[in-house]
């Protein structure tokens, strides 16, 4: 399927989205943090910024939703037009509706996983999403540490999605740098969330570039 690096704006100058969305033409899509300050202890974008954001870039809208309630709230992102919708699945009352309405409203549906829930109770639902998110580090906050404990996630994770016979992108979150992208490459994620790596570096679309190398190159065939 190809690896594939969305970074995050968490770490992008709010003021100007538009222009921060600008530096990064290598991205292979927007990933936009969605928080409640209920679901997470941090308030950050709504819908109506997602809107404008759509307005501005054509480029793939990854939506992170870290809510409560996202079967009430997630569908209009999707009305919103934004290409993928990720829901918590500790926040979800019927995930698989959930995921079958987003997929009706022409979005791909994406659950995630906070580090300490297994994808386990999961596997017979994977075959109604289109990615799993697997978070290496707390939900919440841009800058953390990333969590080794997750890789073996990862790989239990690619491992299940296989089993499908479909093909489900493992998306990871939380302390993407050069320094770990390798290891969650070889663990079978196929989709980069980095955020402070990103818009810290003094050349965010180079960083881009050169995490997605870093990605290819820990799982040739994927390149």
């Amino acid at each position: 399927m190809g690896m594939k690096i969305t970074p995050s704006i968490l770490n992008a100058d709010f003021a100007n989205l538009g222009g921060e969305i600008g530096r990064i033409p290598s991205a292979d899509g927007i990933h936009v943090d969605v928080m409640d300050n209920h679901f997470v202890p941090n308030l950050t974008l709504g819908l109506p910024v997602v809107e404008a954001i759509r307005a501005t870039t054509d480029k793939e809208l990854d939506i992170h939703l870290m809510i409560e309630d996202p079967d009430r709230w997630a569908p209009a992102f999707a009305e919103a037009g934004a290409e993928t919708i990720t829901f918590h699945v500790e926040a979800a009352a019927a995930p698989i509706r959930l995921a079958r309405e987003l997929r009706a409203l022409g979005a791909k549906s994406s659950m995630a996983l906070k580090p300490a829930t297994p994808i386990e109770p999961y596997a017979e639902m994977l075959a109604e999403l289109d990615m799993i998110l697997l978070m290496t580090v707390e939900p919440g906050f841009g800058g953390q540490k990333f969590l080794d404990q997750v890789l073996p996630k990862i790989r239990r994770a690619r491992e299940l999605a296989d089993r499908t016979g479909q093909q489900i992108r493992i998306q990871v979150d939380g302390g993407v740098s050069v320094e770990t992208i390798a290891r969650c490459a070889e663990a079978g994620a196929d989709t980069f969330v980095a955020g402070s790596a990103v818009y810290r570096a003094e050349d965010p679309d180079a960083m881009v570039n050169e995490l997605r190398s870093l990605a290819e190159k820990a799982v040739p065939s994927a390149g």
